[in-house]
């Protein structure tokens, strides 16, 4: 369901979230190492992300990528929707063309509450507490 760039979005994010400050940026060659996901690829979606204002950067030798304090109250289906649509959501878990309530595919009716469930707890939840989570050891990141 998320682009390859989402899943190393989100995980990018909350390694930010937990590791990095506005006075310990991260580059994004150490963050992804850290998470193991492709450097370059990480670099540029997390320009993109800076752009967009959902991250924050400075440039420089003591340059790098951090979340202030408004970005940190954010949530997740923000940097989703940033880098896959608005409609990640909305298409037939099994790939038919035409999937609703009124035209519903074999697992419609299962996956409906699931994929509202997922949607309500990713626009809701902020990525402080996401971070929170897996700082705690309730969730991981790599």
């Amino acid at each position: 369901m998320l682009s390859n760039q989402s899943k190393y979005a989100i995980r990018g994010v909350l390694y930010l979230a937990i590791h990095g400050s506005e006075i310990n940026k991260l580059g994004s060659k150490e963050v992804g190492e850290k998470i193991n996901v492709p450097i370059p690829f990480l670099a540029k979606t997390f320009q993109h992300l800076s752009r967009k204002n959902l991250i924050s950067s400075s440039k420089g030798p003591k340059g790098g990528f951090y979340l202030d304090e408004d970005q940190l109250f954010g949530n997740l289906m923000t940097i989703i929707e940033s880098l896959d649509g608005k409609d990640t959501f909305n298409s037939c878990y099994i790939g038919l063309p035409k999937c609703s309530d009124d035209n519903p595919c074999a697992i419609h009716n299962l996956a409906g509450p699931l994929r509202n469930q997922l949607v309500e707890t990713l626009n809701n939840k902020t990525i402080a507490e996401f971070a929170k989570d897996t700082k705690n050891g309730r969730s991981h990141i790599f």
